[in-house]
C-alpha cells in the first residue's frame, strides 16, 4: 500500500474525483494536511446544490420507483451548471411529486380516524346506554368507562362498593375486561380516582359524534366512508402511476447525473486547496499505481501531480488493509471480520482461518452421509444463503472426507472400511492426536504472533510481548519436558532450565513496565507469571475437545442406532431419519461452536489485534450493466 499525493487544479476537481472513482483503487484520506497552506475546502457550491437535488430526488423516491444505481450510458465530468440545471428541475418535480404526497398522508389520517372510531365502536357496542349522557358528569351521578385487567375486575368491585359506587362488566376481551363505574357524586370521588389506578383502570373516552347516534348505523356510515377513501386512493395511485411514466427518464437522468457528481462530494474531508491548487491525498495499493497514472494522463485537462511513498511507522495504524477477493474464502473472511479487520502488514488469518476450522468441524463431525446431506443443502438453498453457501458446502464436504477416514455413514461403521481409524473404537488415540493438534495450533498462532509485531515495528513485544518469542520457547520446553516425563519418567533438566529462564525473563519486563508500589508490583508480577504457566496447559487441553466431539459424534450416532434395533420395521426407519436429524441440528450447532471457540480464543486472541481498517475505495455506483 502506498500513500498518495494528488495536486489538481481546483477547476479540474470534479474530472479528477469522478477518474479516482472510476479506477476504484483510491482509499481516502480524510486527516488534515500537514501543511497550513492548503486549509481551505473548495466545492463548497458545488457540494451544497448536490445534497439540495439529492434530497428532492430521495423525497421523490419515496413516492415513485427511481432506480437507485441505473445504468450510465456515457460517463462524464458533471459541471457546477449542470447540477444546478438538475437541482431547478428536482425542484419542479418535487413540488408536483409533493400533491401527492399531501393527499395520500390526508387519506391516511381519515382511515386512521375511522379506524379509531371503529375501535370506540366496538368498545361501546355491548353497553346498551345512552352514551351522551356519559360524556358528561351530572349533577348527581359519576360514570367512570374504561378497561381493567380481567384479574382485578373483583378486587375493583368490592374497593368502589366501599365508596358507594356500582361496578357493571359488559364486554371481556382478551385479559381485559370493560366496565362502567357509577355512583354518586361528592366526597369520595377522589379516593375512588386512588382506587381506579392502583387497580389499573384505564378510562374509555367516548368520540362526541358517537354520542347522538344509533351504532349500526355509525358502522355502516364508516365503512361507506372507508370504500370511498379507498377508491380515492386507488384513482390518486393511478394519476401516480401515469406521472411516474411521464417523468420516469427524466428523474433517471436526474439520478445519473448525482451519481456521475458522488464522488466530489465523498472525496470532500479529503480535499484541501489554497487558491487555484487543490490536494487530494489517500491510500493506492502498489499493484494499482500504474493504472491509476494512466488513467490521470488520458482524463485530466490540466496539468496535475501525482506523487507516492510508503507509510510512515507512525501511520501503519492508519493505513487500510486489502481484504480477502478469493470466492471460496469469501464466507470465511466475513467471519474474521467479526472479530476485526487485521492491520496493515498482519497477516491475513483467512486462508488459515478456513483451513484450520474444516480441519477441526470434519474431525468433530465425521460422517459420510451426515456431511453429505449439509452440502446438498448448501448447495440447495445457495441463492438464499448467499456466498455463506460456499461455507456449508465446503463444511459438509469436510464431514465427508473424516467420514470415509473413520467408516462413518449415517452413523452406521459396518458400511465403509475405515480409512483410517474410528475414534469410538481407539479412544486414547484420538486424545493423543487432539493434544497434538492443539501444540501444532498454538505454536504457529504464537509463530504468527511474533511475524505480525515484527511487521508493525514492534520487537519489544515481539521478543517479550504475550505470546513472544520467550512465550513460545517457554511452551516448547513445557512441552519437550511433558513427553520426556511421559516417555521416560524424567523431565529433564534442559527443558526445566528454559522453562525458568524464559520465566524470569517475563518476570524482568514485566517488573520494568510497572509503575507501581514494590508490593502491588511483586504481585502482579507473580500472578502474571502464574497466569502464563496455567494458560498454556488449559489452552492446549482445550483441544481435547476436538476429540471429544469427535466421540460425542460416534456415540450419538451408536445410540440412535441402538434405539433404532428395539423397534420394528417403520419403526426403525423412523428413528434412523429422526435421530439423524438430531445429530445433524443439534450436535451440528454445538460443533460448529466449539470451532468458532477454539479459533476465536486460542487462535485470533494470540495473534490477531483486529484494529484495522478494510480498503474502501472511492467508487461509482452503477448497475453491473453500466459500464458506459
Amino acid at each position: 500500500m502506498k500513500h498518495v499525493r494528488l495536486l489538481v487544479m481546483a477547476d479540474d476537481l470534479p474530472q479528477a474525483s469522478l477518474t479516482l472513482a472510476e479506477t476504484a483503487s483510491f482509499h481516502p484520506d480524510n486527516r488534515p494536511p500537514e501543511t497550513q497552506a492548503l486549509s481551505a475546502a473548495p466545492g463548497r457550491d458545488y457540494r451544497e446544490r448536490y445534497r439540495q437535488a439529492a434530497t428532492r430526488l430521495d423525497k421523490i423516491a419515496k413516492l415513485v420507483a427511481v432506480p437507485a444505481t441505473p445504468t450510465i450510458r456515457q460517463v462524464h465530468v458533471v459541471h457546477p451548471d449542470e447540477l444546478a440545471a438538475v437541482g431547478i428541475l428536482l425542484r419542479e418535480r418535487w413540488e408536483e411529486a409533493s400533491r401527492f404526497e399531501e393527499a395520500f398522508r390526508r387519506l391516511d389520517e381519515e382511515e386512521r380516524f375511522i379506524r379509531d372510531q371503529e375501535v370506540a365502536l366496538d368498545n361501546f357496542a355491548n353497553l346498551k346506554i345512552d352514551l351522551g349522557k356519559l360524556r358528561s358528569k351530572t349533577r348527581f351521578l359519576d360514570f367512570y368507562v374504561g378497561i381493567v385487567p380481567r384479574e382485578n375486575v373483583s378486587r375493583l368491585e368490592g374497593a368502589v362498593q366501599l365508596a358507594d359506587h356500582i361496578l357493571f362488566k359488559y364486554l371481556e376481551r382478551g385479559d381485559s375486561a370493560h366496565v362502567i363505574i357509577v355512583g354518586p357524586r361528592g366526597e369520595r370521588e377522589a379516593q375512588l380516582g386512588s382506587v381506579l389506578t392502583s387497580a389499573g383502570f384505564q378510562s374509555l373516552p367516548i368520540p362526541s359524534d358517537l354520542a347522538d347516534m344509533d351504532p349500526d348505523a355509525k358502522r355502516e356510515e364508516l365503512a361507506a366512508r372507508r370504500a370511498e377513501l379507498a377508491g380515492q386512493r386507488d384513482t390518486l395511485r393511478t394519476e401516480l402511476a401515469q406521472w411516474e411514466q411521464e417523468h420516469r427518464e427524466t428523474l433517471l437522468d436526474a439520478r445519473r447525473t448525482l451519481l456521475l457528481a458522488e464522488p466530489f462530494v465523498t472525496l470532500d474531508p479529503s480535499i484541501h486547496s489554497a487558491g487555484q491548487l487543490a490536494m487530494l491525498s489517500g491510500w493506492v495499493p502498489l499493484r494499482e499505481l500504474p493504472s491509476l497514472a494512466e488513467r490521470m494522463e488520458q482524463s485530466m485537462s490540466m496539468p496535475f501531480d501525482l506523487s507516492f511513498r510508503d507509510p510512515r511507522p507512525d501511520e501503519r495504524p492508519l493505513v487500510p488493509t486489502v481484504p480477502v477477493r478469493n470466492r471460496w474464502l469469501a464466507p470465511f473472511a466475513t467471519l474474521v471480520q467479526q472479530y476485526g479487520i487485521p492491520q496493515y502488514g498482519e497477516v491475513d488469518p483467512t486462508p488459515i482461518f478456513a483451513f484450520t476450522f474444516l480441519l477441526m468441524f470434519g474431525s468433530m463431525f465425521g460422517d459420510v452421509g451426515q456431511g453429505a446431506v449439509i452440502a446438498g443443502l448448501g448447495w440447495y438453498f445457495r441463492d438464499k444463503l448467499g456466498r455463506f453457501w460456499l461455507f456449508g458446502v465446503t463444511a459438509g464436504l469436510s464431514s465427508v472426507f473424516f467420514g470415509f477416514l473413520y467408516g462413518s455413514i449415517f452413523g452406521y461403521e459396518e458400511l465403509l472400511p475405515a480409512l483410517w481409524t474410528s475414534p469410538i473404537h481407539h479412544p486414547i488415540f484420538m486424545l493423543k492426536i487432539a493434544l497434538g493438534y492443539g501444540v501444532v495450533f498454538i505454536v504457529v498462532a504464537c509463530l504468527l504472533a511474533i511475524y505480525n509485531r515484527f511487521a508493525v515495528k514492534d520487537p519489544a513485544s515481539a521478543w517479550l510481548g504475550h505470546h513472544g518469542i520467550v512465550n513460545l520457547v517457554f511452551y516448547l520446553a513445557l512441552v519437550w519436558g511433558s513427553l520426556r516425563l511421559t516417555a521416560t519418567g524424567s523431565f529433564g533438566s534442559l527443558p526445566l532450565w528454559l522453562i525458568l529462564a524464559s520465566l524470569a525473563a517475563l518476570a524482568v519486563y514485566a517488573w520494568r513496565h510497572l509503575d507501581v508500589p514494590v508490593g502491588e508490583r511483586v504481585l502482579v508480577v507473580f500472578i502474571e507469571t502464574l497466569e502464563t504457566i496455567i494458560s498454556y496447559i488449559s489452552n492446549t487441553l482445550s483441544f481435547l475437545r476436538v476429540a471429544a466431539f469427535s466421540l460425542n459424534h460416534a456415540a450419538l450416532s451408536l445410540a440412535v442406532l441402538t434405539l433404532a434395533d428395539m423397534m420394528g420395521t417403520m419403526g426403525h426407519i423412523l428413528a434412523i431419519v429422526l435421530g439423524n436429524i438430531f445429530v445433524l441440528v443439534l450436535e451440528g450447532g454445538i460443533v460448529m461452536i466449539q470451532v468458532m471457540r477454539l479459533q476465536y480464543y486460542e487462535g485470533f486472541s494470540r495473534y490477531f489485534s483486529g484494529t484495522g481498517y478494510e480498503f474502501a475505495p472511492l467508487r461509482l455506483r452503477r448497475s453491473a450493466s453500466g459500464a458506459g
